[in-house]
């Protein structure tokens, strides 16, 4: 693993910048309904009669309602930190009053939220995250997260209610060639990182700010364009895709906020509440296996970059001591993946691996 020391302290100083860029607007289209190992999702999770769950990655809602389906007054919390998403949890509120309540915010929000509604710690019955980047936010080319559709730079997931945090477009015009390389190589796991990052910092200098989602592409592709990648499928897949894995974990600060996360699900699930996670990216995944098997020291799961990333703390420590203590239980031995004829259906869900455990002991 790269050392990257400073890169908290480098995160906070970049999303402390102010920036004027105006707000470039999402138009809006059709939900989408493809949610990602469904039956395995509403199988861990197995909602009864009254329950009380979370789905604290909301999306476009197609978990949430199959929830709803699933059992006779089942109530769910919607949190979303994309404004657009928490716009369709209050379409789909209105299928469902007061057995649907919408939720904007990130993780770390959670806390203050649940406090609105008077929803204590230990009573939630099951909580379900499904991480990454959602459908509707890759099918907007105007959010920036695209490789294939063309629009400025943008891949905050928070959109404008954040004025002060940099876009990645912004991120890019600040950065210096040594800080994107390691970004691009942790957060990207790309092999060809200070390549990359010279390249984009060359035509910085030498063309113009780089804004646009094409632009980042064809940097990119000039410098690794003969090289032939593959995805999971054997498909051919982009050679800046993982750029724009990296960027897009690193402008929203993403693992630091899944750890939390996982900390806030443990707090408010009840003692044989279930927790179930789907995860796209091996950082992700790594975080909440550490957290599982009590693999964490001072709230922070260990062996992952995520002590770095925090604009909140700077842990410089080359080494942490290592706790074992768990309150989960695993109810399946290994890692489940998504079916073959799902991933035929959806490709976006190759890369998925699901998790889900149950809350044996009290914190």
């Amino acid at each position: 693993m790269v050392p990257l020391k400073n890169l908290s302290c480098q995160f906070r100083r970049y999303s402390q910048m102010h920036f004027l860029k105006p707000l470039i607007k999402s138009t809006k289209s059709n939900r989408p309904h493809v949610p990602v190992m469904l039956n395995e999702t509403l199988e861990y999770l197995n909602p009864n009669k009254n329950e009380v769950f979370i789905d604290m990655t909301f999306g476009s809602g197609g978990h949430t309602k199959k929830i709803l389906e699933s059992a006779e007054n089942v109530k769910v919390f919607a949190l979303d930190r994309d404004p657009i998403a928490v716009d369709y949890a209050k379409q789909l509120a209105e299928e469902y009053p007061n057995r649907l309540i919408p939720l904007l915010g990130r993780f770390s929000e959670l806390p203050n939220l649940m406090k609105q509604h008077k929803i204590k710690q230990n009573s939630i019955d099951g909580i379900l995250f499904d991480f990454g980047c959602s459908s509707m936010q890759f099918d907007d080319g105007t959010r920036g997260f695209s490789i294939s559709k063309n629009g400025y730079l943008d891949m905050r997931m928070d959109q404008a209610r954040f004025p002060n945090q940099p876009t990645a477009a912004d991120i890019l015009a600040k950065i210096d060639e040594e800080d994107l390389a390691r970004i691009l190589k942790v957060y990207g796991e790309e092999k060809n990182a200070k390549k990359i990052a010279k390249a984009i910092i060359d035509a910085r200098y030498s063309v113009k700010r780089i804004e646009t989602t094409k632009e980042l592409a064809d940097v990119v592709e000039s410098c690794c364009g003969s090289e032939q990648r593959l995805d999971k499928l054997s498909r051919p897949s982009h050679v800046a895709t993982k750029t724009f894995q990296a960027l897009r974990i690193f402008v929203n600060n993403e693992l630091n906020e899944i750890n939390y996360g996982i900390l806030m699900a443990e707090k408010y699930l009840k003692i044989g509440g279930r927790l179930v996670t789907i995860t796209f990216h091996s950082l992700e995944d790594t975080i909440v296996k550490r957290h599982i098997m009590g693999n964490i020291t001072d709230d922070m799961a260990n062996e992952v970059p995520l002590k770095y990333i925090s604009h909140l703390l700077c842990h410089d420590e080359d080494k942490l001591d290592v706790m074992f203590h768990t309150n989960w239980h695993q109810l399946h031995k290994h890692v489940l993946t998504p079916r073959f004829e799902e991933i035929e259906e959806n490709p976006r869900s190759r890369s998925a691996k699901f998790r889900a455990v149950v809350k044996y002991q009290s914190s």
